[in-house]
């Protein structure tokens, strides 16, 4: 393998998450029933969407092809959101608390990719700002307080 197809690689595995993330928020924002939440979830919907096209464009800078399609790790979350929320007697809480969880671990992944060396300066510079936006929703999240 060698250092394109490497480097794409990793940033394949960040779309693939973006992509499920953006999906995610996507129901998120469909089922919410606090205003504020939901136009915050079809926001970061927004956002994902965005990192997505800008990791596209990156990959393709690297002379490698962008994959298509989420992965089914976020279809399985995706499934269990569903199940949770069906489930909670306050969809809004367990969406809320399912979008911090998400988050924190999307945090954390962009982290270990950022610890690569053999990232190039540009691409750390783009993984960093979409870090600093998933980070600025999580800490946005954990401040949000639900009408009773």
């Amino acid at each position: 393998m060698n250092y394109s197809e490497k480097v794409a690689g990793e940033l394949n595995t960040l779309l693939k998450k973006n992509k499920d993330a953006e999906k995610g928020y996507q129901y998120a924002a469909e089922n919410a029933q606090d205003s504020q939440l939901k136009a915050f979830f079809s926001e970061r919907a927004q956002e994902r969407y965005d990192f997505g096209h800008e990791l596209e464009t990156e990959i393709r800078d690297f002379g490698e092809n962008p994959e298509r399609g989420s992965s089914l790790a976020g279809d399985a979350h995706r499934t269990w959101m569903n199940l949770k929320s069906s489930l909670s007697s306050n969809k809004d809480e367990a969406a809320l608390e399912e979008a911090v969880r998400g988050e924190q671990v999307a945090a954390d992944e962009y982290e270990e990719v950022l610890k690569n060396p053999e990232i190039p300066p540009t691409t750390a510079n783009l993984l960093l700002k979409q870090k600093n936006g998933i980070v600025a929703a999580l800490n946005k999240l954990k401040g949000i307080k639900l009408q009773a």
